[in-house]
């Protein structure tokens, strides 16, 4: 098996028992899935009720995906997917036993949907951030386009079994094969216990509201990131439409029973499976952002079709190209957030990116329920249709990937800050002041290397960044900077990346001298408390 292959991730042993417990719980996870959407449709015809199911999965994910990345980044990573999926597999049991006794109503429906959407936010960010620890670097884009593979593969299997289910067993078999499947990814998580700490260095562990903070910062300062982010938003925001009106749309417009349901939604899953199969060969052949406009442009015309077919084989068919085009655009934007980020922000990173993600979702298919409700669903659809082909047109020139060829490892090529006594972990705040001397022919050129830095810096800790210029001493310039604590401008030393390296060379070589410009460090001080 070739290095360069699709397959390349599963030689290695730890990858290929993660990715076949997490494909297992996938498969309940939709079956789940439709099974909620189906039953909404029998306790409620309302589209808005059909959509807010859509809506429940994914706004906890938008709400909670953050303090849950930075639990990822802070604590031990294979914990929290345990946890978590102990408490999802006593949630999915309790609920498969009230849907068999028939006494869930919508308000418990919509609930316990929210519930499952919570176990989603907690998975997410800590499973996307152990999988770099799976593979080596190189394969780390097939290992995520497997990881797309695995969930439209359980889209194909999970809700053609459960419409099947639901016929021949009753509503609550779906909920209930769903609560087994957890089992699964808990015994191989069990199984495998050499999973590497999120960080390495010898600082105190960081608080969750700090971590948090220091994740959001990172995002809103990252070009590769929040160029991702932009894709995003657009893309799900219309193209929820599909998934938030589909249960409704089978059964009212296409007249379909729940396994034709489940036959639309793993048609979607085969799509994207041979989407994903086929995604190397488009890699091969176009950027990252033609291949997400071709993704965008064949879900829009697939939300415009259903706004006016009838036909159940052709929407059988047209949800085949649907699964394909969703998958482009999907493998595309999550390889270029995976890029986009070093270790230590990984999870906290992928976190912003998936409240993006999930608010832009659940954003869509509630509104896009209510216009359905207030208008019609063709209505509701075309109107998708045409805003997805719009965004192509407002998105296209944010480049994708940008973050491919970065080297984000730690580059610690910082000095340690010396200081005339032990300072204590917490005292702060800290300014930092760096001294250069340039050249009167050289001020606009610095200036704008400068500036070039400064989102690097911010990206690593810094906050209230500035830079001034000495009025008594030509070319005498001072950049300042401040942190938190000691301990956080600490943490900025062990953060600064071989890619931040030469923004802050290209800086530094306008200083004038043989020595380096000079470093600062000024703690907040306080006046000494007397003794009574």
């Amino acid at each position: 098996m070739s290095e360069e292959s699709a397959l390349a991730p599963f030689k290695h042993r730890v990858f290929a028992v993660m990715w076949s417990a997490m494909l297992i719980s996938s498969i309940g996870g939709w079956m789940q899935s439709v099974g909620a959407g189906w039953l909404m449709t029998s306790l409620s015809p309302s589209p808005l009720y059909v959509a807010l199911v859509q809506t429940a999965t994914t706004l906890p994910v938008f709400i909670f995906a953050l303090p849950a990345g930075a639990l990822a980044d802070i604590f031990n990573r294979r914990s929290l997917l345990l946890i978590t999926n102990l408490l999802l597999f006593a949630t999915a049991t309790l609920f498969a036993v009230l849907i068999w006794q028939e006494v869930v109503s919508v308000p418990m429906l919509l609930a316990f949907t929210f519930l499952f959407g919570i176990g989603a936010a907690f998975m997410a960010p800590a499973w996307q951030a152990v999988i770099p620890q799976m593979v080596p670097k190189a394969e780390l884009p097939q290992a995520v386009a497997l990881g797309g593979i695995s969930v439209n593969l359980s889209r194909a299997i999970g809700p053609a079994l459960a419409g099947v289910f639901i016929t021949v067993y009753g509503m609550a078999s779906p909920f209930a094969v769903n609560a087994v499947t957890f089992i699964a990814i808990i015994v191989a998580l069990f199984w495998w216990k050499n999973v590497k700490p999120a960080t390495t260095h010898n600082l105190p562990p960081e608080r969750v509201f700090s971590a948090m903070k220091a994740g959001v910062r990172y995002a809103c300062n990252s070009a590769p990131l929040k160029a991702t982010m932009w894709h995003v938003l657009g893309f799900m925001f219309f193209g929820n439409a599909y998934w938030g009106l589909l249960p409704i749309i089978s059964k009212e417009t296409l007249g379909g029973d729940a396994a034709f349901y489940g036959m639309l939604m793993g048609a979607v899953g085969l799509g994207a499976v041979a989407g994903a199969f086929l995604l190397p060969r488009f890699k091969a052949r176009l950027s990252a952002n033609k291949i997400v406009a071709i993704g965008t442009l064949g879900t829009s015309l697939v939300t415009g079709y259903f706004a006016v077919e009838a036909s159940q084989s052709l929407a059988i068919a047209a949800s085949l190209v649907f699964g394909l085009s969703w998958i482009l655009v999907l493998a595309s934007v999550n390889i270029s957030a995976q890029q986009a980020l070093p270790d230590w922000v990984r999870a906290r990173g992928l976190a912003v990116f998936m409240m993006v993600f999930a608010g832009s979702m659940s954003a869509g298919a509630a509104f896009w329920g209510w216009l359905a409700g207030v208008t019609t669903i063709e209505t509701s659809m075309v109107a998708a249709a045409i805003g997805g082909v719009t965004f192509i047109l407002l998105s296209y020139r944010s480049p994708l990937q940008q973050g491919k060829d970065l080297d984000l490892t730690p580059s610690h090529h910082w000095p340690q800050p010396i200081a005339h006594s032990a300072v204590r972990d917490i005292a702060g705040p800290v300014i930092i002041q760096i001294h250069y001397d340039v050249a009167d022919k050289d001020r606009d050129a610095f200036l704008t290397a400068i500036f070039a830095l400064k989102h690097a810096r911010q990206r690593d800790g810094a906050h209230s960044w500035g830079v001034y210029e000495d009025t008594e001493h030509k070319g005498h310039f001072v950049e300042y900077f401040k942190e938190d604590s000691w301990t956080e401008h600490l943490r900025h030393h062990a953060r600064v990346t071989h890619a931040d390296k030469p923004l802050q060379d290209a800086v530094i070589a306008f200083h004038q001298g043989d020595e380096q410009p000079k470093a600062q460090h000024f703690l907040a001080a306080y006046p000494t408390k007397r003794k009574r």
